[in-house]
C-alpha cells in the first residue's frame, strides 16, 4: 500500500491506478470494478489479487446429460465463463462435474457413458470461451502473467471406474488433474471407500479396489481430493498415499462453522483432528460458501488457518461460475454468494480477510498459493 492511501479512503481513479501499478498484464484483463463499492474495499485488495493466483479449488460446471432437463452449456449463447473468472479475480477454476448428481441408477456402465459425455461437454465449453486445461504449475504460470483465466479438470466422483483400473489412465489423458474419489453414492461395481454422507464405516475405511485407485492416482501423478470422503477413507488414503491430497470445500465442525445457511451441509463438516491429518500429510483443505455473509466466510477461514496452519488453507467454493442452466439454476453463483458481497468474489473475500487481521502474505497463500504448491509437487511438471 502507498503512503498516499494509507489513513483515508482512496478514490476509484486511484484504485484503478493501484490496480495497473500492481497488475500490468493482469490489469487490463482481471476485471476490477467500476462501480462506487470499490471505494469501500481496503486499498490493498487490487495489488493483493493482482500479483496472486487465485484459485477456486472446487468451482462446478453444470455440464449434465444430453437428455430431457438438461442443457449442454456449450450450446447456450453467452454463458460467460471466462468474463466471470476474470470478474472474480480468479486465475484458476478446479473445474468439476458430478455424474451422480445426475443419474440414480445400479446399471454398470451408464456413469462411464455420462462421464465421457462431460469432458466432450468441457472440451466444448473451453472451444467457445478460448480457455484451455492446465496439466502442471507452469500452465497456471503462464496463464496468470497474460492474464488470462484457466481450469484444472477436476470430477467430483469417481464412479465411472466401475472397477476398471484402466479408466482412470484414460482419464488423465484427457485432461483429468484432479479427481474426487467420491461424492454423494459410491461405485456401483467396486466402491472405493466411506461416505461422510452414508452409514458411518460403510466399507470399513478404504476398500482393497479403493487402495488400488490411490497407488494408480499415485503412479500418473494425479491429484486426488477427499471431499465427501467419510474419516475412515481418509485415514486409508493418507497410510499408502506417496503424494500429498486435497479436501476441497468443507469448513470446522464447531458453531461457527455450523451456523451457515444450508443446515444440511453440516454433515459435510470436519473436526479439527480432521483437518490436521489432511494438513500432516502436506496437503491443503479448502473453505467453502456455507456462511450466511462474507465477513462469516473469512472467520470461517481464520478457524480453520488456527486449525491446520497457514500453509494447508485454501478456498474451494461449491459455487457455479457464470454458467446457468438447468442443473445450475440462478444460486450458487460465484460471483453472487452472498448478500453483502457487491463484488467479484477474490476482492470481496480478500477485503474480509484483511479486516479479519490476515496480511496480504497470508492471504496469498490462501487465495491459491498453497494449491499451487500441492499442485506442482503432485504434477511434477508433467504435461
Amino acid at each position: 500500500m502507498t503512503d498516499a492511501f494509507r489513513g483515508s479512503k482512496p478514490s476509484r481513479r486511484e484504485l484503478l491506478a493501484l490496480m495497473a501499478g500492481a497488475g500490468g498484464a493482469l490489469g487490463s484483463s482481471f476485471l476490477w470494478p467500476e462501480s462506487s463499492w470499490a471505494d469501500d474495499l481496503d486499498p490493498r485488495v487490487a495489488q493483493i489479487v493482482s500479483s496472486s493466483i487465485a484459485v477456486d479449488m472446487h468451482n462446478h460446471t453444470p455440464v449434465g446429460s444430453s437428455g430431457e432437463g438438461h442443457t449442454d452449456p456449450a450450446d447456450v449463447s453467452a454463458t460467460g465463463f471466462a468474463s466471470e473468472l476474470k470478474r472474480a479475480g480468479l486465475t484458476v477454476a478446479c473445474h468439476t462435474y458430478a455424474v451422480d448428481n445426475l443419474l440414480n441408477t445400479s446399471t454398470p456402465g451408464e456413469y462411464y457413458k455420462l462421464h465421457l459425455e462431460q469432458l466432450a461437454q468441457e472440451d466444448r465449453l473451453l472451444a467457445q470461451e478460448k480457455m484451455r486445461r492446465a496439466f502442471n504449475l507452469k500452465d497456471i504460470e503462464a496463464a496468470h502473467a497474460a492474464g488470462q483465466a484457466i481450469i484444472v479438470q477436476t470430477c467430483e466422483g469417481a464412479l465411472f471406474i466401475e472397477g476398471h483400473l484402466d479408466r482412470v489412465e484414460e482419464a488423465y489423458r484427457r485432461g483429468l488433474r484432479l479427481m474426487q474419489l467420491v461424492h454423494h453414492a459410491n461405485d456401483v461395481v467396486s466402491p472405493l471407500g466411506d461416505i461422510q454422507t452414508r452409514p458411518p464405516n460403510e466399507f470399513g475405511g478404504l476398500t482393497p479396489f479403493g487402495a488400488q485407485v490411490v497407488k494408480e492416482c499415485n503412479r500418473l501423478h494425479l491429484l486426488m481430493d477427499l471431499a465427501h470422503a467419510g474419516f475412515p477413507m481418509v485415514k486409508g488414503v493418507l497410510n499408502i498415499t506417496t503424494q500429498p491430497i486435497l479436501f476441497t470445500h468443507t469448513a470446522i465442525d464447531s458453531p461457527q462453522g455450523r451456523a451457515g445457511k444450508q443446515e444440511s451441509l453440516t454433515r459435510r463438516l470436519v473436526t479439527r483432528d480432521q483437518a490436521r491429518a489432511v494438513a500432516d500429510s502436506g496437503g491443503v483443505v479448502g473453505v467453502w460458501l456455507n456462511w450466511d455473509s462474507v465477513s462469516d466466510f473469512a472467520k470461517g477461514v481464520r478457524e480453520m488457518t488456527d486449525a491446520v496452519g497457514i500453509d494447508h488453507v485454501g478456498i474451494g467454493t461449491d459455487t457455479y461460475t457464470g454458467l446457468r442452466s438447468p442443473a445450475a439454476g440462478n444460486r450458487r453463483l460465484t460471483n453472487h454468494i452472498w448478500p453483502d458481497q457487491q463484488s467479484g468474489f477474490a476482492y470481496a473475500i480478500t477485503d474480509a480477510m484483511l479486516r479479519e487481521g490476515f496480511t496480504p502474505a497470508e492471504i496469498g497463500k490462501i487465495l491459491g498459493g498453497n494449491f499451487c504448491r500441492v499442485f506442482s509437487k503432485v504434477m511434477e511438471n508433467r504435461s
